[in-house]
């Protein structure tokens, strides 16, 4: 679901709901008398990919459809819409699964409004990732509910959702996404369910083992999933897999233990924050101090100055 809505500038909700600044979004407020109604919206540079999070409480969809793949899931309240003839209802935590070209309306279902995040995804980039990851050609599936109740499901988008209005790498994203496209297909009417492509074990050690060392020697790199492919010699969601098994890891979790742990050693040496930060390969100093203390409980700053004399 879109909005038709007035421009207003920059920002990203905040822990409260409202829209709050710091993350590259386009903040939108729907109507004039709903000024609690609001919408952040991202897009992916090659037009793939799009991200919606918004809170409506006085706004109407109008009936329309999308040319993409649209799936959502609700995080607050409840929304009631039309779908293939019938109505119906999505709240706190069911999935909104739309086909393209799958006419729809909204509004909603609680006085307080819903909340919730949307992704639209391109039909041929969807089955892409579903043939990678079967090892075959794949057709389009077809959801025959609109709305899903599947706890796992929603995890997954909500997971997707902030990968790609955050700061996460292309590595990561593009995991997060064959992730979503195998729990969709498993509730579409065609493909059933994906058949990933089988590796022997040796071949599955040997391609994990190239892709540890190409993580090693290009951890502050921007890598992406078809580089890990490459070097590994075989589909992307196989090597994925193959990692996984033997690492115990993805491989954008692997990359950032690298990044993290070259971070200990600069700081350790003394070196600024900004530098180290740049260095190792985040965004930016708050995306180092964000992980960094997720990973060892305390700030790269305190870290730093661990070893002065108090």
């Amino acid at each position: 679901m879109n909005a038709g809505a007035r421009h207003l500038g920059t920002g990203a909700p905040g822990a409260g709901g409202a829209p709050g600044p710091g993350e590259p979004h386009t903040l939108v407020r729907v109507g004039r008398e709903n000024l609690d109604d609001w919408a952040t919206y991202w897009r992916s540079p090659d037009g793939q990919l799009e991200a919606m999070h918004a809170h409506f409480r006085g706004h109407v969809y109008h009936r329309h459809s999308h040319e993409t793949y649209s799936l959502g899931v609700t995080e607050t309240g409840a929304q009631a819409f039309s779908c293939r003839g019938a109505g119906h209802v999505s709240a706190a935590g069911m999935v909104m699964a739309f086909n393209p070209d799958d006419p729809h309306d909204g509004h909603t279902a609680t006085s307080n409004g819903f909340t919730y995040r949307m992704i639209h995804v391109r039909p041929g980039l969807l089955t892409d990732v579903l043939a990678d990851m079967t090892g075959r050609p794949s057709g389009l599936p077809l959801f025959t509910e609109p709305v899903i109740g599947d706890a796992a499901f929603g995890v997954a988008l909500r997971r997707l959702h902030a990968s790609l209005t955050g700061q996460a790498s292309p590595l990561e994203r593009a995991e997060l996404l064959t992730t979503v496209a195998g729990i969709a297909a498993r509730h579409a009417a065609s493909p059933r369910r994906p058949a990933p492509a089988l590796l022997t074990a040796r071949d599955r050690a040997a391609a994990a083992a190239r892709v540890r060392a190409f993580l090693h020697d290009s951890y502050a790199a921007q890598v992406t999933l078809a580089d890990v492919a490459t070097v590994a010699g075989c589909s992307r969601f196989a090597a994925y897999r193959a990692f996984r098994v033997q690492y115990g890891l993805p491989p954008s979790d692997y990359q950032r233990q690298l990044r993290l742990r070259a971070a200990r050693r600069a700081l350790a040496d003394g070196a600024a924050l900004a530098d180290v930060a740049a260095a190792a390969g985040f965004a930016d100093q708050a995306h180092l101090t964000r992980w960094f203390r997720r990973c060892y409980g305390i700030t790269p700053g305190a870290y730093r100055t661990a070893d002065r004399v108090r």
